[in-house]
């Protein structure tokens, strides 16, 4: 990836104004086809949203771009959508002890509302209502928990106890928010379960068994390199091999499994900077340190020019690319997709792994990635077109994207976790170029 040293967040600001035009009248246009009863919208087929049955992982991110729309504008109609949709529709997910999701589903709706009412930028009419969403989330999130022969455990998928999956590093959110609410787990003989305590370990193991760090691990042991998927022995809690649900295979990165791992540790060193000392904090906060930079840099080292991936490091296709690496993606080639919503995803990490550590090239990273997802042929510019940022893929193995006549791979369409993202991204961005509050997931910032 070549890194634009000299681009400054103000740089961007028209793009992202423009952005936000777009993004409203996509808004507008999903909450007018994709109603409730339809299901959640996973991804366009021909740029019309559609469901998709895996897990109901993707509902959060609609109304949740609405929230975010109305945080980057003030128009007060999209609060209306992002708080009334939550109100309506969310609770299920609130409670749904079936999947991994909650940081994804939760955060993004009840989460976002609590923020702004912590920022003051909305009135407290509903906090006790989010608080309580929030505490009732993460404590769900935790339960789904199996411990690892060290006597350490993990949040296990939807894949059943033997999955620990790397995308689940970003839902820790969850319980982030309900510890910062004094929340805990309540187990068997009332056993009180520090909510911290399950983050911290899930994300240890996270990065020991889903991150690589070059230390001779397996053949394919390259520093930053990701893992989908960890197996574990249910019976004696052993690690037992990697494994993929979404990537080519298990010995390959699949890029948007890296996103999740280099947002999720960066936003995680963010949280901790701002909690009291606690045991083994300094040791967790090293542990999350070196997975963030580990797998910033493999990002880094295997992202062509633009700083958009290719779905998967090691898709087969690549080989007929050439040195793909050495000019910007090309979503229209013929043999592989590339994953504008793996760029979304990691150009917030790299802008924030860049600033907790005061590193720019980190910084300076994840701005050039926004520039190039912030305008064509990434940015969704037809009205007609649900989606926001185009050249995403969900699930290339299942063969689930949709390819356009005369096309040999998927291209051209959006996803409404990238969307998120996109929005997400660009609102964080457009805070640091306007001065205005450094945006978490959890609020104003302590200790800044």
């Amino acid at each position: 990836m070549e890194v634009n040293e000299k681009l400054a967040p103000s740089d961007l600001l028209p793009k992202i104004d423009r952005l936000w035009q777009i993004s409203a009248v996509k808004i507008d246009s999903i909450e007018r086809t994709c109603t409730p009863d339809r299901g959640s919208p996973v991804f366009t087929v021909a740029g019309r949203y559609t469901a998709r049955g895996w897990t109901e992982w993707t509902q959060g991110f609609q109304y949740g771009s609405a929230l975010l729309q109305y945080d980057a504008t003030g128009e007060e109609r999209f609060l209306d959508i992002g708080r009334d949709m939550t109100v309506r529709v969310m609770a299920s997910h609130v409670s749904h002890t079936g999947v991994h999701d909650h940081g994804f589903n939760n955060v993004s709706t009840y989460g976002n509302l609590w923020r702004l009412m912590n920022e003051g930028r909305i009135p407290d009419a509903q906090r006790d209502f989010c608080e309580l969403a929030l505490k009732v989330s993460g404590a769900v999130q935790a339960a789904r928990w199996r411990t690892t022969a060290d006597g350490t455990g993990y949040i296990y998928s939807f894949n059943g106890p033997q999955s620990l999956f790397v995308d689940t590093i970003r839902s820790c959110r969850a319980l982030a928010c309900a510890h910062l609410l004094g929340h805990v787990l309540m187990g068997e003989q009332d056993e009180r379960i520090s909510l911290l305590d399950r983050l911290v370990e899930h994300a240890t193991n996270t990065a020991r068994w889903n991150v690589f760090y070059g230390e001779g691990r397996d053949a394919y042991d390259v520093r930053g390199r990701t893992a989908h998927e960890s197996i574990f022995n249910v019976n004696d809690g052993r690690y037992r091999c990697p494994s993929t649900q979404q990537g080519y295979s298990p010995f390959s990165t699949w890029t948007r499994g890296l996103a999740w791992a280099m947002l999720g540790f960066a936003e995680l060193l963010e949280f901790l900077a701002i909690l009291p000392d606690f045991p083994g904090r300094a040791e967790a906060v090293a542990t999350m340190r070196n997975a963030a930079t580990a797998t910033c840099d493999f990002y880094l080292a295997n992202t062509p020019t633009d700083g958009i991936p290719y779905w998967d490091t090691g898709a087969p296709g690549l080989v007929h690319l050439g040195d793909y690496l050495a000019r910007p993606a090309d979503p229209f080639n013929r043999y592989e997709p590339v994953d504008s919503s793996a760029a979304a995803i990691a150009a917030q990490g790299l802008l924030r792994l860049g600033r907790h550590l005061g590193d720019d090239r980190y910084w300076q990273a994840g701005l050039t990635v926004c520039d190039t997802l912030f305008a064509e042929p990434y940015l969704s510019t037809d009205p007609k077109h649900q989606g926001l940022i185009l050249h995403s893929v969900y699930h290339r193995p299942n063969g689930w994207d949709h390819i356009h006549d005369g096309q040999q791979v998927p291209n051209g369409e959006a996803s409404m976790w990238g969307d998120y993202h996109a929005r997400e991204v660009a609102l964080y961005v457009q805070r640091i170029a306007r001065g205005g509050p450094y945006h978490t997931f959890f609020g104003p910032e302590v200790g800044r």
